[in-house]
Order: C-alpha cells, then structure tokens, then sequence
C-alpha cells in the first residue's frame, strides 16, 4: 500500500501531555473527564471533539490529554500547553478534583467503568483483554517535523540509540498496584504487552514500511496507522516522527527540559543526514536490552554505546550528548530548556523523588499529593527553575 508522507518544511514541534484526574479525599483516580471537558466547553469554547482541540479525550475517563498546536519553538509549545493546563486545573477547582502526571498512579485499580466510550478504545479492550486492562498508565508524546519520507527510518533508527537517556530522565513509575516493583519505568514493559505496542521495527525504507502496514491492514491486526502503538512512530499525515518514549512527565519545567532534548536529538539527526552522513543504528536486541537496562535502572543504568557493545553509564553519556547538541539548541532557541536537562540526575528523577517520599514513611496517597504540588507548582510560578523542585 502507499502511504503519503506529508514532509514538514521545518522542524516543527507538537506534544501531547496525558493528564490524572485524582479525587480529593483518598487521591484516587475519578471518572472526572467528561465533566471536565464540558466546563472548559461552557467557560472557555473548547470542543473537545475536534481534531484542533487544545484538549482532549483519552482511552480512560480519568484521563485529559493537553494538545499544542504546530509550533516552531519549545517556548512556544510550553506557553500553548500552560495555557491549557491553566484552563484544566481551573475547571478542576471548580468541579473538586486535582490533576498530576505520572506514569503511574501507585494504588489504582481498573474497572470496567474507566474506560472512555469510543470503538477503538473498545476494541483495544476487547482484542487484549486483561493486559489492554492494565493500561492505567500516562505518557508524553513529541512531534518532530521532517521534511521527507525517506528520511523517517534513517531518523528513527538512529534515535533509538538514545531511548534509555529519555526513558531514564521520564521515569515516573516505580510503583504499581501498592508495590514498588523495583523499576524506574513500570509503564514501559506494561505498554509493550499490546501486540502493536513496544519498540518498532527497524526498516530500512520507507517503501519496507508501507508493505509492512499493508500486510497488517490485510489480516486485520490494525485498521488505521493509528493502530501502532510504537514508542517510536511515523506520523504520516502530520509529517512528523513522534517520540512516545517517555513516561509521563509531572511538571512543565520538566517536560520542556525533555522537549527540548527530542526537538535537539531529531533535528541534529536530520541535519547530518542531509550532510550525507551514514546515521548510526543498532541491532534490535541491543535496543531492546537498552530498554530494558533504562526501565529497570533509570539514571543507574549501564547502557550499551554502539555495535561495538561499548557500555557506559547512562548519566555519563548524557552529559556528552548535551555538550555535544548546545549549538543544535542555540540555533532552536531551547539552550536554557537543554541546560535544564542535566538538573534531573541532580534533583532526582520522578521515580527517585517519588521513592524518597515512601522511604521517609510517606504514604500512597502523600505521593500523589506530590504530583499534585509538582504540577500546580510549575503552572503557578512558585518555582522558576527546574532545580527548585
């Protein structure tokens, strides 16, 4: 099958920022989605059932995901998204209930009235059963223009040499169902259980990809692109790469320190690619090890460099990756944000932070105030800098 590939002129810029709604009695999750959406609807004129919505419904009514629109700029993506998510946590004072951004909520427990009433929510349900009913789980996604389509795989290969620094810096889900299961990213390996979920292959055009998706259109495993749920994925019809690596990350200060980071890493690939550079790319079981290493390990892991195997923690190479992307920054007006990167491993990781609570004697519930804090903290200015957290 053909799939046009809509190529961005410039390296334009979108994310996604999957939101909980918790009540404020014992922070649990509440179905709350609906009735926030009707009162942005009322007060603000959103319409949540167009594609060019700020905000939207997602696979559980516990859930709003915060849209930018295109943008050219990381400021400019976090000033469209701090508008909504100050439109969102007003409608939640209203309505009595509260909003974070984890990858996981630490006691939670499924039902089958959670879930938002639309096919292909449904059918993710009714095709996977228990494993789609572990899905209490949220995420970041980020767009990146590219201009054509052969440059997609090229591109996307070559990113996946640097999935365990993004999945490391975004772990925030070291505790599930009441158990600290010991990793930094327990929404990782959940999402992965769906058949169309996980890592993508590694083609090597883009005509490999469009026989690929043929072949899952014709036995019915997808019926739309949408269907691939990779944590990395062509977006055709957006003419963008979208990087759905991380975890879901809990303040603004953070997420445009990691925007910046994917807006810097696709870019840099892309420019040394039209200089007629080879782009690196490793075999498939040293990027699924590397996903594994980073889950298990966050910012502790080992991770594995090249072909060659060479191995170094994943900290230590960050802090070249950074040094080595500051013009790329420079020249995207992010430099401040990819500064802010290297303040995660300072302050701790979500994960780590949120570990720090349950070792001082805090509770589940304290958890989830934290989030709560982080992400009403950043929107209201009590703290400018990603190192006051």
């Amino acid at each position: 099958m053909e799939i046009p590939f809509s190529g961005s002129p410039r390296p334009t810029l979108g994310v996604e920022w999957e939101l909980a709604i918790v009540n404020r009695d014992d922070r649990d999750l509440v179905n709350a989605a609906e009735a926030v959406l009707e009162d942005l609807a009322e007060r603000h004129g959103i319409d949540s059932t167009q594609a060019t919505s700020p905000v939207h419904k997602e696979f559980l009514r516990n859930t709003v995901e915060l849209v930018t629109g295109i943008c050219n700029t990381v400021d400019e993506a976090m000033a469209d998204i701090s508008r909504s998510l100050k439109a969102v946590l007003a409608a939640g004072d209203r309505l009595g209930v509260d909003f974070f951004c984890a990858g996981s909520h630490p006691f939670a427990h499924w039902t089958d009235d959670m879930l938002t009433d639309k096919p292909n929510y449904v059918e993710i349900i009714n095709r996977n059963q228990y494993w789609g009913r572990q899905l209490l789980i949220w995420g970041v996604h980020v767009h990146v223009g590219v201009s054509h389509a052969d440059k997609v795989f090229p591109i996307l290969n070559a990113l996946l040499m640097k999935y365990p620094h993004l999945l490391a810096l975004s772990g925030s889900s070291p505790i599930w169902d009441s158990k600290d299961t010991g990793y930094a990213s327990t929404r990782a390996l959940l999402f992965q259980q769906l058949p169309t979920a996980g890592l993508p292959f590694q083609f090597e055009t883009w005509r490999e990809f469009e026989r690929f998706a043929g072949d899952q259109m014709k036995t019915g495993i997808i019926e739309s692109l949408g269907g691939l749920h990779w944590d990395i994925r062509p977006a055709p019809s957006l003419g963008t790469i979208e990087v759905r690596v991380c975890d879901g990350i809990p303040t603004l200060r953070e997420l445009a320190a990691l925007t910046s980071l994917i807006h810097c890493l696709v870019v840099d690939l892309d420019r040394r690619l039209e200089a007629g550079e080879d782009l690196p790319s490793m075999p498939p079981w040293l990027v699924q090890e590397n996903k594994w290493r980073a889950a298990r390990y966050g910012l502790e892991a080992e991770v594995i460099l090249d072909r060659e195997c060479r191995e170094q923690l994943v900290t230590d190479d960050l802090a070249v990756m950074l040094e080595r992307l500051e013009p790329i920054a420079r020249h995207l007006e992010c430099a401040d944000e990819l500064a802010d990167v290297a303040d995660i491993p300072r302050i701790g990781a979500s994960y780590q932070r949120q570990r720090r609570i349950a070792s001082q004697g805090g509770s589940w519930a304290s958890i989830v105030d934290s989030l709560v804090s982080e992400l009403r903290d950043g929107v209201e200015g009590q703290s400018s800098r990603l190192g006051s957290i």
